[in-house]
């Protein structure tokens, strides 16, 4: 009963595109899932306050949500922006230090799209969602 409630939960509390789970949304993912799992294995069965708890969590993640759409800095602050680690054969060498990222990575993720050397790569760039976008370079 708690598994289908939390999928209705989930369903009302907002779905993303495609690969764009944010971390935040990564959070509400878990962390729901963790309160179905406390009310169904430990001493406190009450349906009740399952419910209630995941009813709060997806309030709050709703919350989060409208305050990210009203003020933009606030999502960047929450969300983060995305990072360029290439620009137009230029490894942005401090920003994949920081985020953790070797250049192979990015070359690894530019094969997957069938291009074979750097030259063809305008920018690769870290979006929110930890994906790494390639943009390629145009054919002039």
């Amino acid at each position: 009963m708690g598994y289908y409630f939390l999928v209705f939960m989930m369903r009302i509390a907002g779905r993303r595109p495609g690969r764009q789970l944010t971390p935040v949304d990564f959070i509400l993912v878990f962390f729901s899932g963790g309160l179905i799992l406390s009310t169904t294995v430990a001493d406190d069965k009450s349906l009740v306050n399952a419910f209630s708890q995941i009813v709060a969590i997806a309030a709050a993640h709703y919350v989060l949500v409208a305050l990210r759409s009203r003020w933009p800095g606030f999502g960047r602050m929450v969300d983060g922006t995305p990072l360029v680690l290439l620009e137009r054969g230029q490894w942005h060498h401090q920003t994949m230090k920081s985020m953790l990222i070797q250049d192979s990575d990015v070359m690894a993720t530019a094969r997957d799209q069938g291009l074979e050397n750097l030259d063809q790569i305008e920018y690769a760039v870290l979006e929110r969602n930890g994906q790494i976008s390639i943009i390629t370079k145009e054919n002039d």
